[in-house]
């Protein structure tokens, strides 16, 4: 039987691809679970609509990750922590207190959308990057002074 992939399936095709399978894995295990669908003209026709609204709905979504992104473009946060005669924190800067200072500045963020490699534990200006969407990003300068 020749199914159309709605999902990739580990071992067996990425999403789109046209396979052959045995038909009790195709009625008891793909279409049941909606990773696959029976080839046909109908069938064929469905799947092509699927992907034409997931893809206006991605587009929608990246649209409004740029529009939120904008807001961001030459945005500023000051932190203030201690710091030793070398500049070195004495702890650091991580991406829950860069969010809660942009919080404090109106722009609400979730902390899992800022990339960090690691937390920040020097004083000075230090650029971060927030993804919002894939190819969506934004960066906010973070100035870190002693208190």
């Amino acid at each position: 039987m020749e199914v159309i992939l709605i999902d990739d399936v580990e071992g067996l095709g990425k999403k789109g691809s046209t396979v052959k399978v045995k038909n009790g894995y195709a009625r008891n295990f793909l279409v049941p679970r909606k990773l696959a669908i029976p080839t046909g003209l109908k069938a064929a026709k469905v799947f092509l609509a699927m992907a034409k609204q997931r893809d206006i709905a991605k587009d929608k979504d990246k649209k409004a990750a740029e529009l939120i992104a904008a807001k961001y473009a030459g945005a500023t946060v000051t932190a203030t922590s201690r710091a030793g005669e070398d500049g070195t924190l004495f702890g650091s800067i991580t991406a829950a207190d860069i969010a809660d200072l942009l919080g404090k500045k109106g722009l609400e963020t979730d902390r899992k959308k800022i990339v960090l490699d690691e937390p920040i534990k020097t004083l000075g200006d230090h650029p971060v990057k927030i993804k919002f969407h894939s190819g969506v990003e934004a960066s906010v300068l973070v100035q870190v002074v002693s208190a």
